[in-house]
Parts: structure tokens; C-alpha cells; sequence
């Protein structure tokens, strides 16, 4: 009798840019990962994936993958490549980033990294201790949330709000700029039982999302006005009498100096600016304050244009005056991963970082490759982990642009030749998640969570520790036990074990369970700040902040000793109007009359599996939702070949005509390859590189555009 194949489990965590971080289990027989499902123990996710990670086990073995280093033979950007070893790729990039550095400096060589991986050991920051020893420019890393956090940290300090979980008590849920269905899945069904219960759920979002659609009620600001929604939400709460004045007295710094500013915004002003009605705005004051608990679910996007900090700021304030923070369910949530005791600067190592160290932001990596920067020195090295800035950051042709360039010596780790690791000189292959041991943080509830290595890597793929292990070899760096630890004991490495929020456990703890939830009080108990408590200098709600500079917050950047420098920050929050609309630029928007908004799409995460065809026919083309009045105008059809462009460049989508979004507004989802695209373009070929008012965010929803029917 033929023995049946041994079946071996594995605890697995989502690598994704992603709040919900989904609890896996990775099945294996003999030696091949042939399944991965959801954990249905998590309290969480509860054993459901979405629909990008439903097939995760065959991601691994899709065969466009790169499972071998790659030495570029052809023009830059033709896809051209030549297997080659190990040894080769390290020596080459050894020999070259070494002439570099004799010629140029270490700093005329710049790390670009942002969250593909979501771990502590393979993620965001896993290269910066290397770079930060070998003396290299800084990168600065704010593609999402640097300034929702930095508002945050500014009002009511590094909290992590309320638990997502705890949502099922509250009665009143507002959830702002964030498309709950399709990027935070996990939190909908909380959402789904309050309401159930009798909650009312409102969205407000610029468009009919799939998330608004299924609410109580959907208010649609104009973009980049949510600030003076929020602000006037204060105002009516203010002339309504509506305030709990015993909570705010105790627990607020402020009062009087925000009423005072809430008069300028009145309810005309408020309803010609938002194009939300007074009585909108007026009753939605009244409901938030009236139906406890009530709380807010904040989305990144309210941070992405001009004024995206100071809006944050003025939402934050919202529940304060309320007095929603008295409440189990009742608050605010923005990321708990304030509350993760993660030991960042054993991941970064910021005391390597030599004193005048130049900063590069990774929004701004078109300027830097160009010389529009005027760097001295000049980027003549580039490695991108991580990331696909083609498809991601702003101003994509100008980074086109610049990994044109002959002189610029350019290296990825990857899983695909992407449109952004077209142009590199070698290419490494990176492991997937089933591949590696880590540890998963998270940006959208409170578990840490195991992945462990289920497979031996394909091909010669390696982890990106693994891989920096390596460099760091060559450079003669092992003298430092950092740079020789396995990934799980960087992991193990990386936790402040003896914090109350780990309350005992121990990395045996995950090996048996494979969450934890942090010690930070149950969803069903909860209230980190009834009684204030916040971890501000004054232990209260810092509506009024006197004498802030902007900054980054870590981890997007880390903290060392030259500290940061920045403009004054408003004591206040209150409305910064948007760059580019038709109301506060109109020379502008006489050639570009229409605001574009760039939400994630349902089928992609980021661009990841936007090149793979089974996920494209599951979301789609490119689409251009339009309102009917604005195609009408430029005979365009649903369904129609469409450009959508500005100065700054064009892609091309078809035209979904539909009333789930206002006139003068489209909406056109970010993650498509340009390369797979009708016309060598996408979303943020049109994007400004410009960063928001707090925190160099991202102004990807700060744009104007036209549209035309492509003949």
C-alpha cells in the first residue's frame, strides 16, 4: 500500500500592506506548499482571506517569478537579463557601489524601501541598519499614514485608539476616507454586527465606494475639504449645545481658543466649500454626540492633499468634544501600532547614521534621479526592496526618467521584473512569505502575529535579511552580531519582551499559537482613556499645541541625534484648502477642470498581483469612473478608450459612467502596471510629487486633470 503524503502545518502571517494582517495557516506535503487558508482561531480575521490572498500558495509558484539573480544585457528598461550567481551579484555590486563611494562619497548611494513586506525582519527597515553602517543618503519613507501619524502623535500621542474588535459596542460608526470592503476587510464584519444591533453606519468618502454603498448613510465631501467638514462638524456641535463639557474640561487643552477658531465656519461656508448641506453637517453633529458610544474608523486618505494634516487633527478632535472616549466601542482609530513594543532602533541601527547625513524622501525619487534635487553628490547608486515606484510613487515618468540613466547603477530584490526592476542592473530574487521566518506587526489590530518558513525558497530565491546578511559580509560589517542573526533571531531580537503589553509570553508562546493578542485591555473592556490618559505632555487631548515643528515619525523615519527641523506647526487644527481644484486654483483648472481621486483597487494590493491575468480579469482594466454630466460634455460613453492627463503626464483607461461620483471629480484606482496597461502610463503618472501640509505626505488625492475620448 502507497503511503499518503505527510501533510505539515505552519503559521503563517499576510505580508501585505494591509491593516488587517490575516492570520494564515500554510499547508505542505513533500515539500510543496499546497495550500494556504485562514486561521479560523484568530479572533480577527476569523479563517478568511481576501480576494488577493485567496490563491496565496500558487503565488508562490507562478511561473514569472525570479528565482535567480539577474545581470541586465540589453537597454535599460527592455526587460533584458542574463542568469548569473550569487557570487557574481555580490562581487559586481561590491566592485561597483566601492568605485562609487572612492569617487562620489557613500551618500551618492540611496536605499528605496517601503512596505511590500509588512514584517519586522523582512519589511519597511530591514536594509537600514546595513545602509545606515555603510554611510549612505537616508531614505525617507512616507508613501502612506506619515501624516495621519504625525496629526495623531500631536493630539492624543502614541495610542492606539480604540480596539477594532470593540466596534460591535458601538452605536454610532463613522468611517472616513477608508474603503473598508476592499482594504480592511476584517474589520467589516464588526461594523456588520453593530448594525445588526441597530448602529447606524456612516461613510464619508468623496465617492460611492463599495463601503458606502453598503452604509446608512454615505456624505460625499468635495476632495480635499474634509478638513472644513470636520471643522464645521465642530462648529454645530459648538452652536448646538452638544458638547460634553465635564469630559473636555477635564480631559482637553484647548478650550477656548478652538471654539473661538470654529466660528469662522459657518454653516454656508462649510456647505459652498464641502458641498455637504448645513443640514447635513448640522445633523450628523447632533447624531455623532447624542448616540453613544459613537467612533470614528480614520482611513490614511484623509491625509492626501495639501491640508491632509490639519484635517486629521480637527477629525481627532471630533470625539474629545463628544465624549466618546468615556465609552467601550466609543473613540477613535487610527493604527494601533503605537502600541507594539517593537525596539525600532535594533531594526534601524539610527546610531550608525553619520552627523549631516543627507535625507531623501522616497515620494520624491523622480527629483532625485534627475538632478531637479541638485544633489551633491549625485545618486549614482540605487537598491529598491520592497517597492514598485514606477507603479506607486508620484510623478512616475520623471522616475522613469531617471532609472533611465546609463550612469546610474541600480539593483532590486524582487519577485518580478516589474516595470521598476525593467531598468535595474541586477536583479535578486526575494522569497516569498512561505519562504522566510517573520514577525508581523500591525497597522489595524492589536496581534502580533508568527510566519513561519513553511518551504525551502524556490529556485535561489533569499530573504531580504538574508540577502543583507550577505552585503554586509562583503563590506566587512559581521563584526556586529546584528548583521549575522538567523531571521527569527532578529525577530525574537526585535520585541522588548519585558513590556507589560507582552504580558509574560514568549516566542515559544507563538510556536504553540501563532497570535497574540497585546495586553492592552479585551474588546470588551477597553477604555485606554475614560479618564484621559492620553500619552501627550499633558496626559489630555492637545487640541491647542504651541511651539511644534513638523516631523516624521518613526518608523517612516528614524529619530538620531541631528533631530529634524521643520516649518511651525498651526497651535490649531482647521482647513488648509487643496493646491490644485477649481475653487483655490483656477488658471489652473481652466486647462485641468476635473479633481481625480486614486483609491486602492478591490483586486490588487498596491501592484502586487496586477501582473498576474486571472487578478486582472477578477478587477478589471483600468477604468475611469465618471460622472454622466461630465461625460455628456465630453461625449464619452460608458465604456469608452479614454486619456486622462495634466502636465505632469497621461494614462488611458475605459470610461465607467456612473452617479457614484460627483461632477468634477474622477475616480481611477492605483496599482496597474504601466507596462500592461492600454498605453504605456498609469494613475500616478499624473500624480503631484508635492508633499501634504504635515508629516511629507502624499498629495495623491491634491491633483487636477482633463479627459478626453481616445478615437
Amino acid at each position: 500500500m502507497n503511503e499518503q503524503p505527510k501533510r505539515e502545518t505552519f503559521f503563517g502571517g499576510c505580508p501585505h500592506d494591509c491593516p488587517d494582517t490575516c492570520a494564515m495557516l500554510y499547508e505542505v506535503e513533500d515539500g510543496q506548499l499546497v495550500d494556504v487558508r485562514g486561521n479560523k482561531e484568530h479572533p480577527m480575521t476569523r479563517g478568511g482571506l481576501c480576494v488577493k490572498l485567496k490563491d496565496f500558495h500558487e503565488h508562490h509558484y507562478n511561473p514569472d517569478r525570479v528565482l535567480y539573480p539577474l545581470r541586465r544585457v540589453g537597454p535599460k528598461g527592455s526587460r533584458q537579463f542574463e542568469r548569473i550567481s550569487w557570487d557574481e551579484a555580490i562581487t559586481e555590486i561590491h566592485t561597483r557601489w566601492t568605485d562609487i563611494i572612492a569617487q562620489y562619497g557613500s551618500q551618492a548611494i540611496l536605499p528605496y524601501s517601503y512596505l511590500g513586506n509588512e514584517g519586522l525582519v523582512q519589511g519597511l527597515t530591514c536594509g537600514d541598519a546595513f545602509f545606515n553602517r555603510l554611510g549612505t543618503t537616508v531614505n525617507e519613507k512616507t508613501f502612506c499614514a506619515s501624516g495621519s501619524s504625525t496629526a495623531w502623535l500631536l493630539t492624543v500621542g502614541p495610542t492606539g485608539g480604540v480596539d477594532p474588535e470593540s466596534f460591535v459596542h458601538s452605536k454610532y460608526i463613522v468611517i472616513w476616507a477608508c474603503n473598508s470592503i476592499s482594504t480592511n476587510l476584517h474589520h467589516w464584519p464588526f461594523v456588520l454586527e453593530a448594525q445588526k444591533k441597530g448602529a447606524k453606519v456612516v461613510v464619508i468618502d468623496s465617492y460611492r465606494s463599495r463601503t458606502a454603498k453598503a452604509a446608512d448613510w454615505h456624505i460625499a465631501p468635495k476632495p480635499g475639504t474634509d478638513g472644513a467638514l470636520a471643522m464645521g462638524i465642530i462648529a454645530a456641535m459648538i452652536r448646538g449645545g452638544y458638547v460634553d463639557d465635564d469630559w473636555v474640561h477635564a480631559h482637553t487643552v484647548a478650550i477656548p481658543s478652538l471654539p473661538q477658531r470654529a466660528l469662522d465656519f459657518t454653516p454656508d461656508y462649510v456647505e459652498k466649500v464641502t458641498g455637504v448641506s448645513a443640514e447635513d453637517v448640522a445633523q450628523f453633529a447632533r447624531e455623532f454626540a447624542s448616540v453613544q458610544p459613537s467612533v470614528i474608523r480614520m482611513g490614511v486618505a484623509l491625509e492626501r492633499h495639501a491640508g491632509g494634516g490639519q484635517t486629521v487633527r480637527a477629525v481627532c478632535a471630533i470625539p474629545a468634544l463628544a465624549g466618546s472616549w468615556r465609552h467601550v466601542g466609543g473613540g477613535l482609530l487610527q493604527m494601533p501600532l503605537w502600541e507594539f513594543p517593537i525596539d525600532w532602533a535594533k531594526v534601524s541601527r539610527p546610531d550608525y547614521i553619520r552627523p549631516c547625513t543627507r535625507v531623501v524622501n522616497n515620494l520624491q525619487l523622480g527629483r532625485a534621479l534627475t538632478g531637479d534635487m541638485r544633489l551633491d553628490p549625485p545618486v549614482m547608486g540605487l537598491f529598491v526592496y520592497n517597492t514598485n515606484p514606477v507603479s506607486q510613487a508620484p510623478e512616475s515618468n520623471r522616475i522613469v526618467e531617471g532609472l533611465s540613466r546609463e550612469d546610474l547603477f541600480f539593483v532590486t530584490a524582487e519577485h518580478f521584473v516589474t516595470d521598476t526592476a525593467a531598468y535595474a542592473d541586477i536583479v535578486l530574487p526575494a522569497t516569498m512569505a512561505g519562504e522566510h521566518d517573520d514577525m508581523m506587526f500591525s497597522w489595524g489590530h492589536f496581534y502580533l502575529t508568527l510566519n513561519e518558513k513553511a518551504i525551502e525558497p524556490r529556485g535561489e530565491a533569499k530573504s531580504n535579511a538574508e540577502i543583507f546578511r550577505l552585503l554586509s559580509k562583503a563590506f566587512g560589517f559581521d563584526d556586529d552580531p546584528r548583521f549575522t542573526m538567523s531571521d527569527m533571531e532578529l525577530a525574537e531580537h526585535y520585541i522588548q519582551w519585558d513590556a507589560p503589553q507582552m504580558a509574560g509570553v514568549d516566542m515559544d508562546y507563538f510556536r504553540r499559537h501563532g497570535y497574540f493578542h497585546l495586553a492592552v485591555g479585551t474588546p470588551d473592556d477597553r477604555l485606554p482613556h475614560a479618564d484621559g490618559n492620553f500619552p501627550t505632555p499633558s496626559g489630555k487631548v492637545e487640541f491647542l499645541v504651541k511651539g511644534a515643528t513638523n516631523f516624521v515619525a518613526p518608523p517612516f523615519r528614524m529619530m538620531y541625534e541631528d533631530k529634524q527641523s521643520g516649518e511651525d506647526v498651526d497651535p490649531l487644527p482647521g482647513y488648509l484648502p487643496p493646491r490644485e481644484s477649481p475653487a483655490t486654483n483656477r488658471k489652473l483648472a481652466d486647462q485641468y477642470p476635473l479633481n481625480i481621486i486614486s483609491p486602492k483597487s478591490h483586486g490588487f494590493l498596491n501592484s502586487c498581483y496586477a501582473n498576474e491575468p486571472h487578478k486582472i480579469r477578477g478587477q478589471g482594466e483600468q477604468f475611469v469612473l465618471m460622472n454622466k454630466a461630465d461625460a455628456k460634455a465630453r461625449s464619452i460613453r460608458d465604456g469608452d478608450p479614454v486619456r486622462v492627463y495634466n502636465d505632469r503626464g497621461d494614462f488611458e483607461g475605459l470610461a465607467r459612467v456612473s452617479d457614484d461620483v460627483n461632477k468634477g471629480v474622477i475616480v481611477a484606482t492605483l496599482g496597474y502596471w504601466r507596462s500592461l496597461n492600454r498605453s504605456d502610463g498609469a494613475v500616478n503618472c499624473i500624480s503631484s510629487d508635492e508633499f501634504a501640509s504635515l508629516g511629507h505626505a502624499p498629495t495623491f488625492s491634491d491633483n487636477l486633470v482633463q479627459v478626453r475620448r481616445v478615437n
